[in-house]
């Protein structure tokens, strides 16, 4: 190689550096916690009813900071971690396009969270502009949740990246109930965004609501909850079975069924206690953990990282 292409090469590395793959899983792990951040923060604007705090958008009444009152302040609160989100997800996406060797479908879903991500801005502001319609808080709530299911991917991956990627896990009928158990955790968090949305907490006041009954769709969520844990036990059960050959995958599904059982409790709690604010709000963190969680483990039986398995099967 002659002198010229070397100095070629240096000043494209300067230009373009190398980001380690070590150093992408520490942004993709802290995009991953942030957008777990925003989901539990939105819904705290809501439950507080903190929705309409900034009664416009992109301001906060006339500047784009809350002059004052509570309910600005969180509302305003939540958009600065939104817009933290934001931010790191697009620094995951260019630090993607910077790691050596990373898979090329893995950049695609890291642009995709991004974008997702991006999604939200317009859709917060229509859901502000249309006064909270449930819908529209639906749409805002479950979006977030996508963007959150492509984070949990990218982490796995980066870590698979870092640390070596292992052979699926398990036998191929286990790691096909493990994605029948993502879309039935699916079902779980729909059926709950429906109830919540026929309940009490809006977000505001005098905000319409569904117009469903909130005990039948906490029925229907119950029953939702009853079929997500039978898949989960299936898989929980079958996983500590194999946990000498995939002790972090099985260490990975008891802890999950113990976040669900707490769920449950939490659950069942606040419904005979009137709906109070600050116990949705935990209802809602737990549920979004359960949904990272399934996420995970349902890809890592698929490619696990190497940490997450017995040494003889690296």
């Amino acid at each position: 190689m002659s002198g010229s292409e070397i100095t070629a090469d240096v000043k494209k590395a300067r230009v373009h550096p190398v980001v380690s793959p070590r150093r992408f899983l520490q942004i993709a792990s802290a995009s991953l916690f942030t957008l777990w951040v925003v989901v539990t923060s939105g819904a705290v604007v809501r439950l507080t009813a903190s929705g309409l705090g900034c009664e416009n958008w992109p301001r906060c009444g006339d500047k784009p900071y809350p002059e004052q009152g509570g309910h600005a302040a969180i509302e305003f609160g939540n958009r600065m971690v939104a817009l933290v989100g934001i931010v790191l997800t697009l620094i995951t996406w260019l630090a993607a396009r910077r790691v050596e060797g990373l898979p090329r479908w893995v950049r695609i879903v890291v642009l995709l969270t991004a974008l997702g991500t991006i999604a939200q801005i317009p859709l917060g502001g229509l859901t502000v502009l249309l006064d909270l319609h449930p819908v529209a808080v639906m749409s805002h709530f479950l979006l977030a949740l996508l963007v959150v299911a492509g984070s949990v991917v990218v982490a796995v991956e980066a870590w698979s990246h870092h640390r070596g990627l292992a052979p699926a896990a398990g036998p191929a009928w286990l790691r096909k109930v493990a994605g029948a158990g993502v879309a039935a955790c699916a079902v779980l968090v729909v059926t709950g965004t429906v109830s919540t949305a026929s309940g009490p907490h809006s977000g505001g006041e005098d905000i319409p609501r569904l117009g469903l009954s909130v005990h039948d769709t906490i029925y229907v969520h119950v029953r939702a909850t009853a079929l997500y844990g039978i898949v989960l036990l299936v898989v929980a059960i079958f996983l500590w079975r194999l946990r000498k050959e995939v002790p972090g995958i099985a260490g990975g599904g008891v802890l999950l069924l113990a976040v669900l059982l707490v769920q449950m409790a939490v659950g069942e709690i606040q419904y005979r206690n009137a709906l109070p604010w600050w116990l949705v709000a935990i209802h809602v963190s737990l549920a979004a953990t359960i949904w990272v969680l399934t996420v995970a483990i349902a890809w890592a039986l698929h490619r696990p990282p190497a940490p997450l398995v017995a040494i003889d099967r690296r």
